[in-house]
């Protein structure tokens, strides 16, 4: 800025493009005769107030010291429940101040939550049952222990009790020996269900408001619906032989798919989730697993992926590129993996159509309370460039292709988790860090 008399002359040069007043000239706001100190003060004034630094998107709200194997989890309603060094407690995720302090716990593998309760299950060595405690998510007071394992069915609060075999893992387990419903409050039986050998046990949503059941498909080709209030069997049917598992049968809006050996190939099946009644059967054509795309069931193979209408078995699209899908919240994720290791996208599992382009990000799970709900409306997703380098953080909604970067972690920040407007990580320092994000960037 060069100052002659009291004349202000302000070089901007054309490099950022020639403005539309040059066009058609206006004159000035200022007279030839204003001070030029004054007008000085004002440039310097508006040129500060619009480099005002804006809002971090990613800004640090409190950190907690923790052990390199302590379990941690996100509630629906905004708490941290952390295990620190033995003691559990639980922090508001808005501020960091502590709700309650549980006291020294038996190191745990992970935090379940389950009809108001935190249940805790330790770390085991050999074939010993550790068996399960209660601890209340209101105040941190212990409630029950008792043997075995205790498992909840989504979308209903009863627990159940029961002893796994080979996998107890994902939306179905493998059970065998009695299954019993457990009193929230008291820990104490409420009924019982016996599994002469073994069964897959899944939550089977009901007709209309009734709620969810459970299904037990039994290794003796039985397929029985049961009340969770009561234990009292509502239908059952004869299957056709297959490798019940976890992932076999799988419930799409209500309708049950199971893969087994057919004529002369594997089929596909379908049976209506109230009656047990046989809906249809179709060759499986070389695709060999189930997953839910929202109403619709995805079926993966050498050839890709096939959504289909559970209900009747026609196709709605394919695609030949995946070979994966998982549901976070309302969003889900194609992979280009059976293993579900490489995101290639926000997609409609509607249409099958891709919205977001995810390649080389990895999203977060969410709050621990909804089975991994994140957000209603987006997603957040990670990247490193290189091991124990900066870890960057994005937004990924539908609308937007590419993620949004919000902003660089520490380097050596990993095991993440989300809720609302939180993300909360590990630290390579031995910390839990609570972050606050702005989605809006």
């Amino acid at each position: 800025m060069t100052v002659q008399s009291n004349t202000v002359i302000i070089d901007l040069g054309l490099e950022r493009g020639e403005p539309d007043s040059y066009d058609s000239p206006q004159r000035s706001v200022f007279p030839i005769w204003f001070p030029a100190a004054v007008l000085a003060a004002l440039v310097l004034f508006t040129a500060g107030a619009s480099t005002a630094p804006a809002k971090a998107p990613l800004t640090e709200v409190f950190s907690l010291q923790v052990g390199p194997a302590d379990a941690y989890a996100l509630t629906d309603d905004g708490r941290l429940l952390a295990q620190t060094f033995g003691m559990l407690s639980a922090y508001n995720l808005s501020d960091g101040g502590t709700q309650w302090e549980a006291g020294q716990t038996a190191p745990a593998f992970r935090l379940r939550l389950g009809s108001g309760l935190i249940l805790m299950r330790p770390w085991t060595i050999g074939s010993r049952d550790p068996g399960t405690t209660a601890i209340s998510l209101a105040d941190g007071s212990e409630r029950w222990s008792r043997s075995g394992t205790v498992v909840t069915l989504a979308g209903s609060p009863t627990l159940l009790a029961a002893s796994p075999t080979r996998s107890m893992g994902g939306a179905a387990r493998r059970v065998q020996g009695p299954v019993e419903a457990i009193d929230p409050l008291t820990g104490s039986t409420r009924w019982t269900v016996d599994v002469p050998s073994s069964a897959v046990l899944i939550g089977l949503p009901g007709p209309g408001d009734s709620g969810t059941r459970m299904l037990l498909v039994h290794d003796d080709r039985t397929m029985a619906v049961h009340d969770l209030v009561s234990g009292e069997r509502l239908a059952t049917a004869a299957v056709p032989p297959a490798d019940y598992d976890p992932s076999n049968p799988v419930v799409v809006d209500g309708t049950i798919l199971l893969r087994h050996p057919g004529r002369p190939n594997m089929e596909f099946s379908a049976y209506d989730g109230v009656t047990l009644r046989n809906l249809w059967s179709q060759p499986a054509d070389g695709y060999y697993e189930i997953e839910a795309c929202g109403v619709l069931a995805c079926l993966t193979g050498p050839d890709g992926m096939r959504a289909i209408d559970p209900a009747t078995g026609d196709v709605r699209w394919t695609n030949p590129q995946w070979r994966g899908v998982q549901q976070f919240g309302n969003q889900f994720v194609a992979y280009g993996s059976a293993e579900n290791t490489q995101p290639l996208g926000l997609i409609d599992p509607d249409t099958g159509q891709l919205e977001v382009d995810l390649t080389g990000w990895r999203p977060i799970y969410g709050a621990a309370g909804s089975s991994g709900v994140q957000h209603e409306d987006h997603l957040l997703v990670t990247r490193s460039e290189e091991v124990g380098g900066r870890t960057m953080v994005a937004v990924a909604q539908p609308g937007e292709t590419q993620p949004r970067l919000l902003g660089p972690l520490p380097a050596g920040t990993g095991d993440c988790q989300a809720a609302p407007g939180r993300l909360v990580c590990r630290s390579m320092y031995g910390q839990l860090v609570v972050w606050a994000y702005d989605r809006k960037g």
